[in-house]
């Protein structure tokens, strides 16, 4: 394990955010370790207390390794806390204010459950948090997403704004700014500094909804109401039978003639012929 970050490769590193304080380098090497080989690990570390400062970095040889650990390690839960695993490459501090308030949510909705639901939308620049109250730890039922582009805000709020997550009707509009008072993020001059971010323009939304493959049966047609009725493929008739192990199909099995003495040929059983007593000497 390393303790600088310095002369890392950064193509092959990955940023590991939202950490908590009990997270060592030690406990970061074993975790990603599970997606293979690591290089390096370094958690940064407060000059005066000593204390790690919530993120950290894991270098790997390839930039597939990195590649992989990204898919399989982000928003993986350390003692209760979803981390935050990206590309070092990818990840940029500027923030271009596609930032959406989440209201509304349920108790039960925690931070991995906002980063599966949203994004699909785009890419999350940050893990979405939750506010929470100081004392006891319970969610306020609101929280932020922090997307990558407009785009993808945009996309999310259509699709999103007024929908159930937990049996509970959220809202989804853009946040207010911290500087201004009254002001939500969203405006044209963000939207005009977003569009010259090169990192924006690469962070297209990425939805993948399945095709359907049911369809609600016409009126008239039976079945219940609201479920969706299974359409059969169209009628394929049967060609020639397939090959069996690469050779043709034996035969079908036939009874075979009944047995027929051939012609001229003694039969297999002869009957002894009839004992007949030698005569007796004559005296």
């Amino acid at each position: 394990m390393a303790n600088k970050a310095d002369n890392r490769n950064q193509d092959a590193t990955c940023y590991v955010g939202n950490l908590d304080d009990r997270v060592n380098d030690r406990l970061l090497w074993e975790l990603f370790l599970q997606a293979g080989p690591v290089a390096h690990v370094f958690i940064p570390k407060d000059r005066v207390s000593g204390l790690q400062q919530g993120y950290g970095f894991v270098e790997y040889p390839t930039e597939e390794d990195a590649e992989y650990a990204t898919k399989i390690l982000n928003m993986i839960k350390l003692f209760g806390k979803p981390i935050r695993v990206s590309r070092s490459t990818d990840r940029k501090d500027i923030d271009i204010g596609a930032n959406l308030f989440i209201g509304n949510l349920d108790t039960e909705v925690d931070e991995k459950m906002l980063f599966d639901t949203f994004s699909a939308f785009g890419v999350i620049l940050h893990t979405p948090k939750i506010m929470r109250d100081q004392q006891n730890g319970n969610p306020r039922g609101f929280g932020f997403v922090n997307f990558a582009s407009f785009e993808a805000s945009d996309a999310a709020i259509e699709a999103m704004n007024g929908q159930y997550l937990c049996n509970r009707q959220i809202s989804v509009t853009y946040a207010f700014k911290k500087d201004m008072k009254g002001e939500r993020h969203g405006t044209a001059a963000e939207r005009l500094l977003a569009a010259s971010n090169p990192f924006s323009n690469v962070s297209k939304p990425h939805q993948r909804f399945a095709e359907p493959q049911a369809q609600l049966p016409p009126p008239g047609m039976g079945g219940a109401p609201g479920m969706p009725m299974m359409i059969p493929p169209p009628f394929q008739p049967m060609g020639a039978p397939p090959a069996f192990g690469g050779y043709p199909m034996p035969p079908p099995f036939a009874m075979p003639p009944p047995f027929a003495m051939p012609p001229g040929q003694p039969p297999h059983m002869m009957m002894p012929p009839p004992f007949v007593p030698p005569p007796y000497p004559m005296h």
